[in-house]
Formats: structure tokens, sequence, C-alpha cells
């Protein structure tokens, strides 16, 4: 490998973790103003300080773009098979549906990340655990494989990371749904992930509205899966 070809591929890896925990950085402050302005609401000159937090937030998420892009990371916000697309798009519209509940998994090494997705999870109607390791999950789930509809789990972890999370959990249940989330990917590792069976992908930060589509979209469909199956057992 030529100097100059080593000193590029150091340089994406460098961006690529800077991308990352960017991202990470910026969910967990877009997350925590929103709690602040739900108990800030109505105060006076609030609405100008959150005003200047949300333009600093989106100015952060497009350097951090720029540099997922130089990195080569996915250029897409999220990833879903192509049959959950215009499920997306329902979900996006009706918002979490009001069935019987749902359990979710939320896999992160993150307490400020885990809160918040808990509380954005369980305020929808949804049951929710939450792990924060790759090894916290995989014991958890051990212990009742049929206890989780979905699987939420960070990428960029510690020691186990999403992706060895995900393959493991695949060994244990090749019909178990997970659906990560990550800063940064590259295109060619997110692709080949889904083809293993990866139910989907939503890149950091996110709006609580967007993990809510992509949640609704991918247990209607293991949902309407199960269902079609029990048809046909049942004629059988």
């Amino acid at each position: 490998m030529s100097d100059s070809h080593q000193k590029k591929s150091q340089e994406d890896a460098v961006n690529s973790k800077v991308a990352s925990e960017l991202n990470n950085l910026i969910q967990i402050i877009s997350g925590t103003s929103s709690l602040i302005e739900n108990i800030w609401e109505g105060r006076p000159g609030s609405e100008k300080y959150f005003e200047m937090l949300r333009a600093s937030i989106e100015r952060a998420e497009q350097v951090t773009a720029q540099l997922v892009a130089q990195a080569g990371g996915t250029d897409r916000k999220r990833v879903l098979p192509s049959d959950l697309e215009q499920r997306f798009d329902e979900a996006l519209i009706a918002g979490a549906p009001n069935q019987r509940k749902h359990s979710i998994l939320v896999v992160d090494d993150e307490p400020m990340a885990l809160e918040l997705l808990h509380g954005v999870l369980t305020e929808a109607g949804y049951e929710v655990a939450v792990a924060q390791s790759g090894f916290e999950c995989l014991d958890l789930f051990r212990r009742d494989a049929h206890a989780y509809d979905l699987i939420l789990t960070d990428l960029s972890m510690p020691l186990m990371d999403g992706e060895e999370t995900f393959q493991r959990l695949r060994q244990m249940s090749p019909t178990v749904n997970v659906v990560l989330m990550a800063g940064f990917v590259d295109s060619g590792r997110l692709e080949q992930m889904m083809n293993n069976g990866l139910s989907g992908f939503v890149g950091k930060p996110f709006a609580p509205v967007e993990i809510l589509a992509v949640v609704t979209s991918v247990i209607s469909a293991a949902d309407q899966s199960k269902q079609g199956t029990n048809g046909i057992a049942a004629a059988v």
C-alpha cells in the first residue's frame, strides 16, 4: 500500500469515528433540548433561546453529514427493505398503532440515549427494556427469545459492537427483528448486514417521529407475516 493511500485510509477512519461521535452527541443534545423545551414551554424569552439551539443543532448535523460523506458512509437517513418503504410513509402519518403492547429491547452504551429512546417508545405505547452492551442484550434475549418483538441496537459500542450483536442474535434466532442505529456506517458494510437479515437502519441523529415510524413499519410487517403463517398452518 502506498503512503498516500495509507494516509487516505487513516483519514477516512478518523473522519468516520469523528462523525459517529458527533452524531451520538447531537442525538443526545437534540433530545435533551426537547425535554428542556417541554419543561420551559411558555417561559418569557424561551422561544428565542430554543431557536438559537435548533439552528446550532442543524448546523452540526450538516457538518457531520459532510464528514460521513467524505468517509464513505451511507448517504441515506434510513434504509429499509423495499417492501417496508411504503409502510414507513404510512406509519409516519399514522403514528404508533393502538394495538396490543409490543415489546422492544433498546441497546446502547450511552445512558442518555437509552433514557431518551425509552421515553419516546414508552410514550408511544410500547413496552421497553434496555441494555447497555451487546453482552447484556444477548443475555436478556437468551433468557427469553420470544420476549421482544424488535431489538434496536446502536452500532458503536465497546467490546461488542452492533454488527456482532446482530450476528449473534441471528444465530440464536434466524427470525429476530433487528434495527441498527448509527451515526456512521460504511455503505458496503450496511448492505451486507441488510442482505444477512437486518430489518432496517436509521441514522443518528433522528427525530422521535422518524424512529417511531421505522419501529412501527418493521413490527407491523412482522405481525402480518406471523398472521399469514398462522393462517397457512390453520388451513393445513
